[in-house]
């Protein structure tokens, strides 16, 4: 099985990072086609293309600026380490043990607007851009026209030597949409994560988004292989709920203390 997440928009390369062998990015000649795209854009253009207030707009044109195809450990770090937002805080990576990450590494793939498909221990420079985003490059008028089945046939090697490819998407919709579901040979299992608040069961996004951490990190230290082991996740009170789940729709709920 593959694990898809999604990246975050807030990043950390100030902290330490603990003993782990990084590896290069897949996709970094189409990843260089991008940046050259946005070297040209101002940081108004920015602005408005990515809907960033000024700070952040002239942030993100600097980070191009300095962005090469070089990868280092002085101008990079791995992405699963850099990514700061709420599914990272669940999956909580620099706590876990080498040999996990080692087998996250070949299960985990965490879809990028810049860089495609990164590996957890892929080295990653800090950048912005989101999926969703209309760039408009070369023929294409979107990122995933850019993508196109790029991604799809990505991870159908990676899978290719599983008899029954799965994957377990817990990316978001607006990145999951980047995988060319026509070009995919693999069954798809979504993960849906609901708690109880006023009366019923619903997908609090802050909640579902670490839900998604928890999944992955889950994942990694049992080394699931099937979706069946799936049903086992058990972390900070959620289980799973056979009675509103479907074969390739998992709900995992949770009633939160008042």
């Amino acid at each position: 099985m593959l694990f898809l997440l999604s990246p975050a928009k807030s990043l950390d390369y100030e902290s330490a990072l603990p003993a782990v062998t990084a590896s290069q990015p897949q996709f970094v000649a189409q990843s260089s086609a991008l940046i050259t795209t946005l070297k040209k854009k101002s940081p108004k253009q920015i602005a408005e293309l990515m809907d960033l207030s000024e700070a952040l707009a002239k942030l993100n044109v600097d980070r191009y600026k300095a962005w090469t195809p070089q990868f280092t450990d002085d101008n990079a770090r791995p992405a699963v380490l850099a990514f700061n937002g709420d599914v990272y805080e669940g999956l909580d990576a620099k706590t876990l043990k080498p040999k996990e990450l080692q087998w996250a590494q070949q299960h985990v793939a965490i879809l990028s607007g810049l860089y495609g498909v990164l590996r957890p221990l892929d080295l990653m420079q800090a950048y912005r851009l989101e999926m969703g985003t209309s760039l408009k490059h070369g023929k294409s008028n979107n990122l995933y026209q850019f993508w196109g089945s790029q991604i799809a046939d990505y991870l159908n090697t990676q899978l290719a030597a599983e008899k029954e490819p799965v994957i377990v998407n817990l990316a978001s919709q607006e990145y999951f949409k980047a995988v060319d579901r026509k070009a995919l040979q693999a069954r798809v299992i979504e993960c849906v994560f609901q708690d109880f608040k006023n009366g019923q069961y619903k997908i609090i996004s802050f909640f579902a988004k670490r839900a998604r951490g928890l999944m992955a990190r889950f994942a990694i230290q049992h080394q699931l292989k099937t979706p069946a082991a799936l049903q086992g996740f058990n972390l900070e009170g959620y289980a799973f709920a056979p009675d509103v789940s479907e074969p390739d729709m998992l709900v995992f709920r949770r009633r939160l203390a008042d």
